[in-house]
């Protein structure tokens, strides 16, 4: 299941900004890329245009360092991204069941973002927490040694904030 997120007019102002801030510096572009990605959460073909007019840089040249650097997405993300260990230690845990709970949860798969823009599933290689397999991170939390019991009522918390 693919969601598909409508598209909204986005102010873009803050575009301008950015690059006024960086036009005519060496090595601007990936630290424009970055603040822009940072304050919309993501990059879109829009946006890249704007970036390109602005630095006087095709759309095209942009594309290609924005694809080439894993650190740039260009669909929106959500609010909060469950990155689901599938490192072997993981694995061997049971990390793959945790990632169906967050498809019964949320109805979504490895890199799908839900409708609302709340969730993100990442399954990642490792997190580098092997001793505490199974091993989810919710943006910066690690949360270890799960159940999908308790995978699913860590991700009900979530689900309930309303920040």
């Amino acid at each position: 299941m693919e969601d598909v997120v409508e598209k909204e007019a986005i102010d873009l102002t803050m575009i301008d900004e950015v690059c006024a801030e960086y036009k005519g510096r060496k090595g601007a572009t990936i630290p424009v890329l970055q603040k822009v990605q940072e304050h919309y959460g993501y990059l879109s073909s829009d946006m890249i245009d704007r970036i390109g007019e602005n630095l006087n840089i095709s759309s095209h040249t942009l594309y290609g360092v924005l694809t080439f650097y894993a650190q740039f997405y260009t669909t929106p993300r959500g609010k909060y991204v469950i990155r689901v260990c599938r490192g072997t230690a993981c694995h061997v845990k049971g990390s793959g069941r945790i990632s169906e709970v967050v498809k019964e949860e949320f109805g979504i798969s490895n890199g799908e973002t839900t409708s609302d823009i709340k969730f993100t599933l990442e399954e990642v290689s490792c997190i580098g927490a092997c001793g505490m397999a199974p091993v989810i991170m919710i943006n910066d939390k690690t949360y270890g040694n799960l159940t999908p019991e308790q995978a699913r009522s860590i991700f009900k918390e979530y689900a309930q904030k309303q920040d």
